[in-house]
Formats: C-alpha cells, sequence, structure tokens
C-alpha cells in the first residue's frame, strides 16, 4: 500500500469536538444521512464505518445487518468512548468502535461488504488515497460508499451578510487546512482517481426551512463560530477577531429568528464497486 505523505494526525479537522459540534453530529441517521446506502444493506453483511463519530449512523447500520458484525473507526478516542457508550445504551450487540487512521486501517484487504463514510472526505489533505485504502479493505464486489456536503453549494434566505462572511470564512479556514470544502461535486472524480471503474453517483439534501429546524441550525452554528475549533482557527490563522466572529454568530441567531428562512445543504454521493 503506498501511504500518504500527511497522515491523519496532521490533518487539521476544520469543525473540531466541541460539544456543539458533536451535538450537530449524533442528530445523523443512517434514514436522514445515508438513505443512498440502505438499498444495499442486508443482514449478514459486514461494515466499516470510517470517520464514524458518535457513532448514530454506525448503530443504525448494525440494527439494518444484524447479525453481521459493524466496525466504527475513528481518529479521536473520545469520540469513540461517546460511541461506545451509545452502542451501550442501544443495546448494540453487534457493533464495535476503535481508533484508527484512515489512511492505513488496521485491517486485511478483502475484510468488508460496505465501507461507508459520511463528511470525512472534505477534511481530508488526500482524500484519493483514503478512498484506495477504503477500496482495499471492501471484498471484491463490495462497495465503498461516502458522501460528503458541497459548501459553495449551500444555498439560504433571506441573505445576510454575517452568511456570506461565515462561508468565506468556512472556505479559507479549509483551504489553510488543506482540505475541500466543496467535496460534494467532487466524489466522482475522487473515486475514479482512486481505481474504481464502477462509480454510481447520488445526491441528497439536508434542509432546514420550519421554525423549529432554523432555530436549531441557528443555534448550532452560531456556538460553532464562537467556541468550536472552527473559532480558534480562524483567530489563529488571523482571518478574523473576535469582533467579527460575535458578528457572526449573532448574524446566525438573526436568521434563525426570521419567519421563512431557508438553509439548504447539498450532499454528493457516490457507491462505487471495488
Amino acid at each position: 500500500m503506498v501511504m500518504s505523505a500527511q497522515q491523519p494526525e496532521d490533518d487539521v479537522y476544520t469543525h473540531g469536538h466541541h460539544e456543539s459540534v458533536v451535538r450537530a453530529h449524533a442528530s445523523r441517521t443512517a434514514e436522514n444521512s445515508a438513505a443512498f446506502v440502505l438499498p444495499h444493506l442486508t443482514p449478514g453483511s459486514t461494515l466499516l464505518d470510517v470517520g464514524c463519530g458518535p457513532g448514530t449512523i454506525t448503530c443504525d447500520f448494525a440494527a439494518l445487518v444484524s447479525p453481521g458484525k459493524v466496525t466504527g473507526l475513528d481518529r479521536s478516542p473520545d469520540i469513540i468512548a461517546q460511541a461506545q457508550a451509545l452502542a451501550m445504551e442501544r443495546e448494540v450487540p453487534n457493533v464495535e468502535f476503535v481508533a484508527g487512521n484512515i489512511y492505513d486501517l488496521d485491517f486485511a484487504d478483502e475484510t468488508f461488504d460496505v465501507v461507508h463514510a459520511h463528511q470525512v472526505l472534505q477534511h481530508l489533505t488526500d482524500p484519493v488515497e483514503a478512498l484506495r485504502e477504503m477500496r482495499r479493505v471492501a471484498k471484491p464486489g463490495g462497495i465503498v460508499a461516502v458522501r460528503d456536503a458541497d459548501f459553495h453549494g449551500m444555498s439560504w434566505y433571506p441573505d445576510f451578510p454575517e452568511l456570506d462572511e461565515w462561508m468565506d470564512l468556512y472556505q479559507r479556514i479549509a483551504r489553510r487546512n488543506g482540505a475541500e470544502p466543496d467535496a460534494g461535486r467532487r466524489l466522482v472524480s475522487w473515486a475514479q482517481a482512486a481505481g474504481f471503474a464502477d462509480v454510481a453517483p447520488t445526491s441528497s439534501n439536508w434542509l432546514y426551512a420550519t421554525a423549529q429546524q432554523r432555530r436549531w441550525q441557528a443555534r448550532v452554528w452560531g456556538e460553532r463560530v464562537l467556541h468550536s475549533a472552527f473559532a480558534e482557527q480562524a483567530l489563529e490563522y488571523g482571518f478574523a477577531n473576535p469582533a467579527d466572529l460575535a458578528r457572526i454568530s449573532a448574524g446566525w441567531h438573526r436568521w434563525g429568528s426570521t419567519d421563512d428562512g431557508w438553509f439548504l445543504i447539498p450532499n454528493g454521493e457516490v457507491i462505487a464497486r471495488a
């Protein structure tokens, strides 16, 4: 296996693991975030969920492939501990969570029927190498399934200059980290570069347009702008000052209090056959 010159311990995670980030990730389910994978899951299948985060999607997968075994992998031991606690709370017996390196997966070749990564490739300095490694551990005829948002494809209403500032700042921080925030539109290209010949693309959205959804989205990002690794990096890189972040956060809350607000997040999806 060809190793990436830069390993994930050197990759900088733009979001970090502030409580507001983990809370947002814990709202994700197989139904609302991985529906494109569900037709490919059968009882008895083995599945690896790379970048599993707090484990909500992973535990859903485990229920769907039972008695098949599901493994969730994340680089953060603290997040792995949270995922393990969730599995115990839900009494999911066929899932395990381990800390690991996406560029150097500690599994033999051709181990899993399904290898999945949700909102992971956009944060990597070498997404193609990560896909090659995911392909290595997939069984012949198995699938690698990835889904990533496309930040420049996001749209919102009403227009708030603070949200334009947020988008510009996010793009600058992510690219400073060597990552690609507009990953969704690049998934087909990356999969082809990783050696996949059979690539099936789809897309789906997250929409925040009800009063409850608007308040939730505004609260999540209002906090992240001020307190997460995003805020720390914005200050460290000299891209913003505390007053800038306070203004952007307030803009998120103003958007969240509108009666007609709309925020659309498009996601690219790929099913690639090994």
